[in-house]
């Protein structure tokens, strides 16, 4: 086995939120530095860069990722959505409507972390509980909201709380 040099580079192709991507960057860059920087997806967020605070949280074949934590050339070959793969046509999905309308969000910085983990719970459970919407943001650190009106924009979002007029998800 040899070990890469800071010089050695790789080719990474992705298909990031619908289009296809390549770009060649250093062996040891990390995806959440080429969806941002290369490939111009601004939406992801680089917090603690550890993968403790789960800003840089994307989807990578279906699951969450940390973004900060994976090298980009693992990802070569996968689907990758971040944050902007969540609205259509400019338009909101119902999840961001109800972060919207519970106000859960503040400065916004782990929005889009929370949004695409909360995305992941919703595919896999359309149904959830509080009690396991809360558990699957532990990953998730928000120093603005304590997290209430997070929870009370998934519940909304999933028909639990939602009112007359808004839409529901199925």
């Amino acid at each position: 086995m040899n070990p890469t040099t800071p010089t050695d580079t790789v080719d990474v192709e992705i298909r990031l939120n619908g289009d296809d991507r390549r770009a060649t960057v250093p062996a040891r860059y990390l995806l959440s530095d080429l969806i941002r920087d290369v490939l111009g997806a601004k939406g992801t967020n680089i917090g603690c860069e550890h993968g403790y605070c789960g800003a840089c949280t994307v989807s990578v074949d279906g699951l969450t990722t940390r973004s900060c934590l994976t090298l980009a050339a693992t990802a070569s070959g996968s689907v990758v959505e971040t944050v902007e793969s969540l609205a259509t046509d400019g338009r909101l999905n119902i999840l961001q409507q109800a972060f919207v309308a519970e106000h859960g969000l503040q400065c916004g910085y782990c929005t889009p972390g929370i949004l695409m983990t909360v995305s992941e719970l919703i595919a896999d459970n359309p149904h959830p509980t509080e009690e396991e919407v809360r558990s699957a943001l532990a990953g998730n650190i928000c120093r603005c909201t304590g997290y209430v009106h997070i929870v009370a924009a998934v519940m909304r979002a999933v028909g639990a709380n939602a009112p007359d007029g808004m839409e529901k998800s199925s």
